[in-house]
């Protein structure tokens, strides 16, 4: 019962130096059977053990028994969140109070470990502390000035800077040391924080006798830990240390003077200007998306992202190598804009096989390229809607020189600016989750693949989600007016020559992908429909290319006479079509105008269907004159 075990502890004698191993030994006896501890037996325990601690002289045989206590009290299933800042100051007691060794001496046990380390003022160099085990609950082995290898689970190194902080030559005190902690069960460390989980072990270092507070260094303190669960969708990882004052006195974890290095997917590497408790918070306030799942989105994307690369390259050499295509300015505007989507889809697929190549300056690169696509592919849909409003909204006739050579400027000028921006003000914002200059030492410690891209969390939100939502945000209410606009049309139009539904739901879904509307699903990839949501983000943006080679290429007139004329037929069978047409036909083809409109925006405008006894024209076979005169605003 545990009652017994309080009463039977309750009843022993206050611990003395001579005594004290009589009490650990009993207080270990009665806990050695038990699962669960009661929160008034763990007081009793407790107060015994600071007794113990702060009454006596601790041996190794004393420490090593007290040690074993504390595994013991971790490994059960009892509430310990009321106790843990209890524990760490004991296990610091033992710590500082340990006599009866030379040089340096360790205790281990599967839940906690301790190694103290004699310092000799003026003789201090760097310091490493290392913990390698198997996995959570066995003894962990630690090594002292080794270097990280695979099965490290905890790394501290200490700076030589640290040597100011110890007191010079007294023989009146005690010489400093510098002590090592390592708690093996993270549930000792319960974050208050809703949507945070801590995600490793947790390591400490501290400095008895040190001269002055171990704040504030000039060099910082570089901790790496390894992630109890692989960080697969690379959540956003904190690095964090034990505030002992945070919640009321039952501590919590602080951010303060701590600052995330690196993170790959099997560990953190932190950099921290003081010595205390220290952890990496995993960021899991958005839902996650199962293995399964994520394995499937991951497929769709590069599955999506080669076929677009294949039809966004038939694209355009579709529209640059038929001149008469490529005469207006939507299909120049096409043109940009599938260069820049498969630029995009091209750097996405090689990512990983060029991190994987680990050159730190090859990462960045490919970091800053990719970021440039995706911005130029933002910013060519916006122009796109700043062209469609100014051809069916405006509809104001005016020259405009150099038109689609200003667009190009801002299309392929904007992006270079913003992410040459982003090179100059914050270099390490590109990059991998491995590869910095510091993390080369510990390149062993994790093969995982990896992904160049914008690792600065202000940096990303900034330059891509807050642009991405101004364009947006313009290209929603530019497809709103246009909506309105045609169906102001539709309705003004005769009734014998309105169009049906089919071709106004073709013509909406070619409005919605020129402007990238698509995209926006992203922003709505919470709650219940997170999945379904994904799996249509993921589909529909990464075929893009593809329903772009439909829409524009595959189901436009225009484009497949072309293809018939050049592939198949041959130029001379046009010259021959047209020699043989009567003046009738000629009558009932198609205004200038009404050709121009269609060939752009073809769900635009309704006009009469041709009669039957009409020859079909290319629809870019009346524009044999400048194209520098024959260009209306009005049809853009």
């Amino acid at each position: 019962m545990r009652l017994g075990c309080a009463q039977k502890t309750q009843r022993a004698m206050p611990p003395d130096t001579e005594n004290a191993l009589d009490v650990v030994e009993m207080i270990e006896g009665l806990l050695s059977n038990h699962s669960t501890i009661k929160y008034q037996e763990l007081v009793i325990v407790f107060d015994k053990l600071e007794d113990v601690v702060n009454c006596s002289m601790i041996t190794p045989n004393l420490g090593q028994i007290l040690i074993n206590i504390i595994s013991d009290i971790l490994k059960s299933d009892s509430n310990l969140l009321p106790f843990t800042n209890t524990i760490l100051n004991i296990t610091e007691a033992v710590g500082e109070k340990l006599v009866g060794y030379n040089g340096s001496s360790t205790l281990v046990t599967p839940a906690v470990a301790i190694s103290v380390v004699d310092v000799v003022p003026g003789q201090f160099g760097s310091l490493t502390f290392g913990v390698s085990s198997a996995c959570t609950g066995t003894r962990p082995e630690i090594f002292i000035n080794r270097h990280p290898f695979n099965s490290t689970v905890a790394f501290i190194s200490l700076p030589t800077v640290l040597q100011h902080s110890f007191p010079e030559n007294d023989w009146n005190q005690s010489p400093p040391r510098v002590m090592f902690q390592f708690y093996g069960i993270p549930m000792l460390f319960r974050s208050q924080e809703k949507g945070q989980t801590l995600n490793t072990f947790v390591v400490s270092a501290s400095v008895t006798n040190a001269s002055s507070p171990i704040k504030d260094l000039d060099e910082d303190v570089q901790v790496t830990l390894h992630h109890l669960i692989p960080n697969e969708l690379f959540k956003d990882a904190q690095c964090v240390y034990w505030n002992f004052n945070k919640n009321n006195g039952h501590g919590g974890w602080d951010d303060y003077g701590c600052t995330k290095h690196n993170s790959s997917l099997n560990y953190t590497t932190c950099l921290c200007d003081h010595l205390t408790h220290f952890g990496v918070l995993l960021d899991v306030s958005r839902t996650q998306v199962d293995l399964t799942n994520e394995k499937i989105l991951t497929i769709i994307t590069y599955v999506g992202c080669g076929v677009s690369s294949l039809f966004l390259g038939i694209t355009v050499l579709t529209y640059t190598a038929f001149q008469k295509l490529r005469r207006d300015y939507p299909s120049q505007i096409l043109i940009n804009l599938s260069l820049a989507l498969l630029g995009l889809n091209l750097v996405f697929l090689v990512n990983s096989w060029l991190s994987s190549w680990g050159l730190y300056g090859l990462c960045v690169a490919v970091a800053f390229t990719l970021h440039y696509f995706l911005l130029a592919s933002f910013t060519w849909m916006g122009l796109e809607a700043v062209n469609m409003y100014l051809a069916l909204v405006k509809v104001f006739n005016a020259y405009v020189p150099s038109y689609i050579l200003k667009f190009c400027a801002l299309g392929w000028g904007v992006p270079l600016v913003i992410c040459t921006l982003v090179l100059i003000v914050n270099r390490e914002a590109y990059g991998g989750h491995l590869y910095t200059d510091a993390q080369l030492s510990l390149e062993s410690m994790d093969n995982s693949d990896s992904f160049c891209w914008l690792q600065d969390d202000v940096t990303f939100y900034v330059s891509v989600v807050a642009y991405a939502t101004l364009v947006f945000l313009f290209n929603t209410v530019v497809f709103v007016v246009v909506l309105i606009q045609i169906r102001h049309m539709r309705v003004n139009s005769p009734a014998g020559i309105r169009s049906g539904l089919m071709h106004d739901l073709k013509g909406v879904a070619s409005l919605t992908l020129l402007l990238g509307l698509t995209w926006t699903v992203g922003f709505f990839t919470w709650g219940p429909a997170r999945i379904v949501l994904l799996y249509l983000y993921s589909t529909l943006n990464s075929l893009q290319g593809l329903f772009i080679f439909l829409f524009h290429c595959l189901m436009k007139e225009n484009v497949r006479k072309q293809w018939r004329i050049n592939l198949c037929f041959g130029s001379s069978d046009l010259k021959s079509i047209l020699s043989g047409a009567t003046p009738h036909q000629l009558e009932s083809w198609p205004s200038h105008d009404q050709i121009i409109r269609e060939h752009q925006y073809p769900w635009s405008t309704q006009s009469s269907p041709a009669p039957q006894t009409a020859l079909p024209l290319p629809l870019t076979a009346a524009r044999e004159t400048d194209p520098a005169k024959d260009q209306s605003w009005a049809f853009l």
